[in-house]
Formats: C-alpha cells, structure tokens, sequence
C-alpha cells in the first residue's frame, strides 16, 4: 500500500542509472530503507521481473512497493519474479493508483495455481484435483452460484468417458472428471455462455510409453491446464463474471501396472470416433477428448481448453510463449490481442482440418499420434488436429492453449523454478470479453 510500513523492506522506482561504483547497467542499488530499481532501456517490464528475481535471490522473503511510478504491470511483473516454488506473497503492493486490490486478486488466484502445479503427485490425486479445483472456486464465487458433479472410476465407463478412464486406469487412484457450474443467475434455463476444459494428468509416467527420468521428473506439473483455468474462471469471477460458466477437468494418472492401457488398444468415444493407441504418452489428448466432448454438450458458443500437451510446443516457441490453435481465425486474432494486453507472450501455431488426418491408422479412424519420438514434425499441430475431431461447429468458437510457458523445470533470470502461471490472464480475459459480447 501507500503508506509505508517501516519494519518492512522498501522497494522503489529510480528514473536515473544506479552510480557506477554498483557496476554497469545495474538494475539495483541499496538505500537506507531498502533497494532502488533502475530501468533503463525500453523493456522495462522484463528488467523489472529481473529485479524481483535478483532480490529473491537475496533471501528476502517480505517487502513492500513504494514511491511513485508503480504501474500495475510494473509490480505484476515483479510479483512474476520475486515469487518462488515455496513462496507465493510477501509482497504488500503499491496502491498509488488504487490498484492494490485488483494485484492481491492476482495474486491469489496465480497462487493457487502455482501450489497445486508444484505440490508432489503424491499430494495431488485425480480426485484431490478435482475436489481442491471446486473447493477454490466455491470460496471466492457467490454463496448458491456454484454446483457440480464428479465422476470417478468406473462410472466415467457407465457415463461414456472412455478417453479419462482408459488413460487412468492403470493407478489404484482412479481417474475423474469434474464437471463445476457456475450458474450466477442460479435458474436451470439460464444458457451456458462459455465452457473451460483442463488437462488434469497428476503424473504422467508415460505409460508402457516410458519416459526417461529426465524426461519425468517434473511431470507433477502435467495437471497444468486444469489449475491454469481454474484460476482463470476464479480470477474472472473476482472481476465481475455474470455469465453462466462450466468447468471441465479432465483427471488421471497415466501410470504402469497390469490394468494399464497399452500400445495396440483401440479406444470408441462417445461420438463415435476410433482412436488406435501407438503411444500411451500421448494421453493428454486422450482425456482432453472427452473434455472437449463434454463442452459441447453444454451448447456454449465459447470453448476453451488448456493443457501441457506437446513438448513439440516447447521446441516450436520455446518457454516464455504459450502456444494458440484455432479454427476460428477471428476468435484467435482477439484473444492473442487479449493475450498481449495482458503482457503474456502467446503465438499462434498452424491448425487446419486436414490436420486431422495426420495421424492415421489401418485399424481405427485415427491414430492418437505418429509412432515416432515425439509425434514427428509438426507434432503440436497434429495433436491440436486430434483435439479438433471432438468440438462442435467444425471449430468455431473454440481456442487451444498448449501452455509451453507454463512451468520451468530450472530457474533463470526472471523465472524461479516451478509453475509459472503463465495464460491464467487471457484466458480470464477472453472468458470475460467474449462472453460479455454475445
């Protein structure tokens, strides 16, 4: 807040270069209260998430924001990088411009997503997602607006969710699927306006598939896209939602056992489509699938679904961009505008529907990859095709994040190790900007 609290270490803003004696270009430099930030050049925002990063790495666990010329981008992107695996806050804002408030919301929700990404799969079971997911939103939403349901187990086989229970099943923890209204009107006729789906795998192994231990250790993070529009429906109901909203997570853990799907399976969707198996890690489409199938169901004109899908995604942008796949080229050109307004880096990759056929089998309609490492070339367009046979409308109104930028297996200079956050903004943008359109 404005008004300084003394025990507390103070942060400000420097118009001028730090004295040379603190070395060349130096982004701080001591005061008798705190630290002074110097941003010179014209990319302030990165400069001033290096800076968060550089205190962090001092041990410095509480500070407060003060003295002019703190924008809300400008402590965002501080919170961005003074904020660790084990510590979420310790900021106290600065609220020259009455901002404060609309930063601890932020805040609160990107803390959310950040503990629930890092927390071991140990912790985090398919139906533990699913229930702290509901848990989160039913404590920030109107008493009465939230209702849902959770399918678990054997019962997705009964309600015709092959895709999660087969990609489950091989772990003694079953596989789930959350379905949360957020109905703010609370009467059954009112129509769904927006629909959000989540990959949700807890751990993905590889399955029989097997990843090597390199390739595996950060794979408690593979639930990234059902805590990223968790977060991103909490965030937007903070700011003023009043439209009818359905969550979908999609929840398993992709493990080895002798109840496991293997190579060779063939899996029938509930529309129909034949899927043949060559590759157990590719299971993120697997229980997207049944996501995305869900979402149609509900009639909304807006469909969107986030996941950790490809590493393809990673190799075509690398880890500070999310990834966007659409068919409906308008819809994709607002949200990358939404996406760049609110300062997260997001490209926009080839999808077409012949990409649809670019995993073919002899045995079913479609393969749930290409049996190469990988997927092949153009391995997230393919995976994105995939996704494309399970929406309605042959696409419109349906955007794909493949979240790249979502989780850093390594800390540099502006990222501490961990989950990131990164796409919980325009996806709450876009939920709100669309839906108040229609």
């Amino acid at each position: 807040m404005s008004n300084s609290t003394p025990e507390l270490l103070q942060i400000s803003i420097a118009a001028e270069r730090a004295a040379a004696k603190w070395g060349n270009n130096a982004l701080l430099s001591p005061t008798a209260q705190g630290y002074q930030i110097h941003l010179p050049g014209n990319d302030p925002l990165r400069s001033m998430q290096k800076a968060g990063r550089s205190l962090d790495n001092l041990g410095i666990t509480e500070l407060q924001l003060t003295g002019s010329g703190w924008s809300k981008d400008l402590q965002w992107a501080f919170y961005q990088g003074f904020c660790n695996a084990r510590k979420h806050g310790g900021i106290s804002f600065n609220n020259e411009q009455g901002e404060a408030e609309q930063l601890a919301q932020l805040a609160q929700c990107f803390s959310f997503a950040k503990k629930i990404i890092n927390d071991t799969p140990e912790m985090l079971s398919p139906v533990a997602l699913a229930e702290q997911a509901e848990a989160f939103i039913r404590s920030i939403a109107p008493t009465g607006s939230v209702s849902s349901q959770l399918i678990a187990g054997t019962d997705l086989v009964e309600a015709g969710w092959h895709g999660i229970y087969q990609v489950g099943r091989g772990s003694t923890r079953p596989p789930a699927l959350l379905v949360l209204d957020f109905n703010p009107a609370q009467t059954a006729d009112t129509p769904v306006s927006a629909a959000l789906v989540g990959k949700g795998i807890t751990f993905d192994s590889g399955g029989y598939s097997i990843k090597p231990t390199e390739g595996m250790a950060t794979m408690k993070c593979d639930m990234g896209g059902a805590a990223t529009v968790t977060a991103a429906l909490a965030l937007a109901i903070m700011q003023g939602l009043k439209q009818r909203v359905k969550l979908i997570l999609c929840c398993a853990e992709n493990l080895i056992s002798g109840h496991a799907y293997k190579l060779g399976d063939i899996i029938t969707y509930k529309n129909g489509t034949t899927v043949e198996i060559v590759n157990t890690d590719a299971e993120g489409r697997l229980v997207l699938a049944d996501g995305l199938m869900c979402a149609g169901e509900t009639k909304a004109p807006l469909i969107i679904d986030a996941a950790t899908l490809t590493g393809a995604a990673m190799v075509a942008v690398g880890g500070e961009y999310n990834a966007l796949f659409a068919l409906d080229q308008p819809l994709a050109a607002r949200a990358l505008q939404y996406a760049a307004n609110e300062q997260e880096a997001t490209w926009q990759l080839p999808l077409e529907k012949w990409h649809q056929q670019q995993c073919p089998s002899p045995y079913a309609d479609t393969a749930n990859s290409r049996p190469v490492k990988g997927g092949g070339a153009g391995g997230a367009s393919n995976a994105a095709g995939f996704l494309s046979r399970f929406v309605p409308a042959d696409g419109k109104g349906w955007l794909h994040f493949d979240l790249a930028a979502a989780f850093n297996n390594s800390a540099n200079g502006y990222w501490a190790a961990g989950a990131t956050g990164h796409g919980i903004r325009t996806i709450a943008t876009t939920l709100l900007t669309e839906t108040a359109a229609k």
